[in-house]
């Protein structure tokens, strides 16, 4: 049988000892109304029988057939006169999955977040400012601004140090599926007094708590109009940055296809289940503390904001061991 979160029993074809029996088991009235009546608290087998008017034989062979199938269990206590054999719902729950694991294709999904959709501005500090497409966003160089309603509208925005965090969330989740590889991409460079290069900065990139590495942009990019940046925007401030992919399979981490750690889906602890934290920014120990700009789907030169991709497998989860399966009955909820 598949590994039980609480009292949930997740199947699928492979399991089709467990689903056969589960299913024979079930293919009772009687032993339907046993599941039935244990919901509400446990009982004996003499309770059971006289809750369904049956003989004592037929409801010790029932709850012996629920108890094989795993739906039940059944524990020996001392009673009045000897062992008194009190029964319990093992499981709430039985899912079945009919599609073979072979036929579910390995699937991806794409999200995009706005570069002001995020949830924490950790200690961000000047010169700081963020712009929409339209014009400015608050006062220049004050860290507060980072959170004023209209950030949501921001297609760029810079700060000398700290860092913002995304959370990402997956539609439609699925505990039978893994992800085997992300890859997140964003347009960034350095921040400078107008523009300047060279200009170096260390920006770094975390998942769920976990740096995937540091990019030191070599410069704050000017000199030219973005290819995507307002016409109202001066040319003398900065005008587009350098698209960066990170990804992250089973063989480690790379930026733009170089490898750069040994960091894995598995260390990143990602699950389709639990939103996906993502932390950009300058650290309070980089080598180059240049700053950072961040551009939106309206400014620079690449048509995007933040995109976040996953790769799915799915998942084969461990098998319970015979002693996981037989351990004993503790009364009240799990």
């Amino acid at each position: 049988m598949r590994e039980i979160q609480g009292k949930l029993a997740d199947l699928t074809l492979k399991d089709s000892d467990t689903l056969c029996r589960i299913a024979h088991a079930l293919s009772s009235p009687a032993r339907v109304e046993i599941m039935r009546i244990l919901s509400r608290n446990s009982m004996n087998i003499g309770e059971i029988a006289q809750a369904l008017d049956l003989p004592m034989s037929s409801a010790a062979l029932n709850v012996r057939i629920l108890k094989e199938a795993g739906l039940i269990h059944v524990e020996n206590l001392p009673g009045v006169r000897g062992t008194v054999r009190l029964c319990s719902r093992k499981l709430d729950r039985v899912t079945m999955n009919l599609v073979s694991e072979e036929d579910i294709p390995d699937a991806s999904v794409t999200l995009a977040m706005p570069i002001g959709g995020y949830s924490l501005a950790e200690n961000i500090s000047g010169t700081c400012g963020m712009l929409s497409s339209t014009g400015t966003i608050g006062v220049m160089d004050s860290p507060a601004i980072f959170y004023l309603p209209d950030r949501f509208q921001a297609q760029l925005l810079w700060f000398r140090r700290g860092f913002l965090e995304y959370r990402f969330s997956v539609p439609e989740p699925s505990g039978q599926m893994q992800v085997r590889w992300l890859e997140l991409s964003f347009e960034a460079c350095s921040e400078a007094p107008m523009y300047r290069n060279p200009w170096q900065s260390d920006i770094a990139v975390e998942i769920n708590g976990v740096r995937l590495g540091t990019w030191t942009s070599p410069c704050d990019c000017g000199g030219r109009r973005g290819s995507l940046t307002p016409g109202w925007w001066d040319t003398d401030f900065t005008q587009f940055g350098f698209l960066k992919t990170w990804y992250v399979d089973e063989e480690g981490t790379f930026l733009d296809c170089e490898k750069i750690s040994d960091v894995t889906p598995r260390d990143l602890k990602v699950d389709p289940e639990k939103c996906i934290v993502v932390r950009i920014g300058v650290p309070e120990d980089s080598v180059h503390a240049g700053g950072m700009n961040l551009f939106g789907e309206q400014f620079g030169n690449y048509p995007q904001a933040l995109r976040l991709r996953l790769g799915f497998a799915f998942r084969e989860p461990p098998r319970l061991t015979e002693q996981a399966e037989d351990r004993p009955f503790t009364s009240g909820k799990e």
